[in-house]
């Protein structure tokens, strides 16, 4: 062997091996093939800082064969991705194959062709020690914050809660932007449209007025006011607009659009992404740089000369804007911008599709518009009303691409307004004063969230998703959707034509319906809580952001990685020690009332395995008695009432069949007891309100798949017959039924073949066919490593 070039993903050595041919061999290391040890801190603070590297337990036969190749190979090339991380993958398979310098070769590409792979062989370079520094340095601090302050968390808080330095921000902006809600006071107010008709041709005016009234009294003394008044236009401004494209994709603006338009977490953008890159569709997936490479503008020209004519056609080079942007120094695009659809799943075609879109739409033409806006004077009144519209002359880059918002749908408005000239008299159809309310401002989604993180420049491409995934992971935050509130809408209308009385009608609508958001979790309040009083500095947005700039400075080379870490550490770690000594225990209680039974306090906390409600204090003679709080339920919103209700468990239901029906909820979850024995609740029944019917329903069906199971283990196990001197077995399991042959099972198709006739021949195919299968995945593994 010649050649070996080692990635660090086999889908991505698949691609590279057919491009480069026989000359090498391409092999994966799986990601990163050392790391700081999990349950240790491994760092040597007295040293320096010093990371302890290990390879990990299911990478040590990796190791081995990959330590063989390289040196079986005349010369290694390390091939990993372009950014930090990938610098750091390359360093630590050179320091631990122990690969010699004159036969080791770094060589990075922004995409994977053949043209930038080989273009990469004929430029190599050494590895980059500044990169390496600076994923080194993130490593060892996000190590020292989360294993100084977790064991903090679980002697004040709860055991098995964590911290992280970028992590607890994120949940800090969830928490604050939770508060701003649940401090906000809606208010409703009554906003004033009206229907006029001009010229001969009764062309309709839609317009509206340019003054809100805050009551129904208000609201209705105006539309009495304008009955028999003269509406003459006061004025006509037609001007026109250019409308210009967003640049191409970076990491995160792919994450919210792709959010927005598809529908996808960030989590799953970037799966999908890493899967067109690897297969050679786009360059690389992580990066904060909106640069288009020269080869990358002259392809988008004739890409849009071809399909949409010269006109449409305006090169554009854009800058990036994000101080310390460093991942790929291209913005995200597709390889080759003539391949217009690919050949891969559905997922993947659709996230294709919107990176060319958006590539494309940046090198085309400025949208041509004409805006028209329009004045509507009333006798003896001071407002007016304002009527606006939009006409698309060229449409340009919209006529591939339209940039999303949170709040907005995909359409462009381009309604046209009727010829209307300077002093033109107006009649009034109709006009109507609608109840609106004031909107708290809206929660997180993971889009926002990413570019919240991205304005406050805290993180950086290659971590906001990991982010994102650790705090929803560790319950600190949920992602759900909420129904909307009940409101009621108050309409006022005049129809001088017809009546010069108000009409007034009321109509329910249901508005404020969250979907896929992000609400902050009790537990993730009181951690926020905590931090925010004990470790201010690391919560602080301007800290963390300070802390990724130093990260630069070291990937820059202008800064020393230990010196980095030694400014954070040493008055982190007396705040630490003071936290350790001083701080008091939390439970985030609330006190909601006085149980009127008892008399005593009652509280919502959160306690050694969850949220839960105390009745009693802890600190009489008399035990307090407990009850777990339901899901949905929160500390900071559960009424008394809602609290009292948990303490109503045991319920006797009723009885069947002679004997007591007893629901209640125990150490596994809720369950049904009757006759001696429990029955367990599925997750749709609710133990407080689930009525008799229910529960002997679950008690008769669970009892017969009980007497089904126990007459099946009586059949069971069903010999077959012989196959090369060994019986085969049929039987029935947990996951349904299955074959035993020389000790080793074999799942039988679903719903084609009974356990207790399946033939000897049937059988032993089932057996051949599944030994047969295994042989190919076990072939294609050997290859791809």
């Amino acid at each position: 062997m010649k050649n070996l070039v080692i990635v660090e993903s086999p889908a991505k050595a698949k691609t590279i091996e057919k491009i480069l041919g026989k000359d090498f061999e391409v092999m994966s290391s799986y990601g990163h093939i050392r790391d700081l040890a999990k349950k240790e801190m491994s760092i040597d603070i007295d040293n320096s800082y010093n990371p302890e590297y290990q390879i990990s337990e299911d990478k040590t036969k990796l190791v081995a064969d990959l330590k063989k190749a390289s040196k079986d190979a005349e010369m290694v090339w390390l091939a990993s991705d372009e950014d930090r991380e990938g610098e750091a993958i390359a360093w630590h398979l050179r320091e631990t194959l122990e690969l010699p310098k004159e036969k080791t070769k770094r060589i990075v590409f922004n995409e994977i062709t053949k043209d930038a792979i080989l273009n990469s062989i004929k430029q190599p370079r050494d590895i980059d020690m500044n990169l390496v520094d600076a994923q080194q340095a993130r490593r060892v601090l996000d190590r020292l914050v989360g294993y100084e302050i977790s064991p903090i968390l679980w002697a004040k808080i709860k055991p098995a809660l964590s911290a992280g330095r970028v992590q607890s921000v994120a949940v800090r902006l969830i928490v604050e932007r939770e508060n701003e809600i649940r401090n906000f006071q809606t208010q409703s107010y009554y906003r004033v449209t009206a229907s006029f008709l001009n010229g001969d041709d009764n062309h309709k005016l839609l317009a509206e007025l340019n003054r809100r009234f805050d009551t129904a009294e208000e609201a209705k003394e105006f539309l009495e006011s304008i009955y028999g008044a003269e509406f003459k236009v006061a004025k006509v401004e037609t001007k026109p607009a250019r409308r210009s494209p967003a640049p191409p994709f970076t990491t995160s603006t792919l994450q919210q659009e792709a959010s927005r338009k598809l529908g996808y977490s960030v989590a799953r953008t970037m799966q999908i992404a890493q899967q067109l890159y690897e297969s050679g569709y786009i360059t690389y997936m992580r990066t904060d740089s909106t640069n288009l490479s020269e080869l990358a503008l002259n392809m988008a020209k004739k890409q849009i000369g071809e399909m949409y004519g010269e006109r449409y056609v305006k090169t554009r080079r854009y800058h990036t804007k994000i101080k310390g942007a460093q991942e790929a120094h291209e913005a995200i695009r597709p390889t080759y911008m003539d391949n217009v659809e690919i050949n891969a799943d559905a997922a993947q075609r659709r996230l294709y599709e919107l990176i060319w879109k958006r590539a494309i739409a940046s090198q085309m033409a400025d949208a041509e518009l004409e805006k028209t806006t329009i004045d509507i004077n009333i006798s003896q009144h001071k407002e007016q009303f304002t009527c606006s519209g939009e006409q698309v002359l060229f449409d340009g880059f919209l006529k591939v691409y339209y940039e999303s918002t949170d709040d907005d749908v995909e359409e462009t408005p381009t309604h046209q307004l009727p010829p209307t000239k300077n002093g033109e008299k107006l009649s009034l159809e109709v006009a109507n004063a609608t109840q609106h309310y004031t909107q708290h401002p809206p929660r997180y989604t993971e889009a926002s969230l990413v570019k919240k993180l991205e304005d406050l420049q805290i993180g950086r491409p290659s971590t906001y998703s990991p982010t994102i995934s650790t705090i929803l992971k560790r319950e600190y935050v949920i992602k759900e959707d909420r129904g909307p509130q009940e409101f009621e809408i108050t309409t006022l209308t005049i129809e001088p034509a017809k009546s010069k009385t108000v009409h007034q009608s009321t109509k329910t609508e249901y508005l404020g319906a969250e979907k896929g958001k992000l609400f902050p979790t009790d537990i993730g309040t009181i951690v926020n809580q905590f931090l925010m009083e004990h470790f201010t500095e690391i919560m602080d947005y301007n800290f963390t952001a300070q802390v990724e700039k130093d990260f630069d400075d070291v990937a820059n080379g202008t800064k020393e990685w230990r010196d980095v870490i030694n400014e954070f550490y040493m008055p982190f770690h007396r705040n630490v020690k003071q936290t350790q000594s001083h701080s008091k225990r939390t439970s985030g209680e609330r006190l909601l009332g006085t149980d009127p039974k008892t008399g005593k306090n009652v509280y919502a906390k959160i306690g050694r395995y969850g949220t839960l409600i105390q009745i009693g204090d802890t600190n009489t003679d008399e035990k307090p008695q407990f009850a777990s709080m339901k899901k949905g339920q929160s500390i900071e919103t559960i009424t008394l009432e809602e609290a009292l209700d948990l303490f109503s468990l045991p319920r006797t239901l009723g009885t069947f069949e002679g004997s007591d029906v007893v629901v209640s909820i125990g150490r596994f979850g809720p369950y049904v007891r009757h006759d001696g024995k429990f029955y367990s609740l599925s997750k749709t029944s609710d133990p407080y309100t689930i009525t008799l019917e229910a529960a002997t329903e679950i008690i008769t069906v669970k009892r017969a798949q009980a007497e089904e199971k126990e007459r099946l283990r009586t059949l069971f196990p069903h010999e077959i017959g012989e196959y090369e001197g060994e019986m085969v077995v049929s039987n029935v399991g947990k996951f349904g039924p299955y074959i035993t042959y020389k000790g080793e099972n074999y799942r039988m198709p679903k719903n084609t073949l009974d356990p207790l006739t399946i033939t000897l021949v049937e059988a032993v195919t089932i057996i051949r066919e599944s030994q047969e299968k295994k042989s190919r995945a076990k072939g294609r593994k050997k290859k791809s490593q």
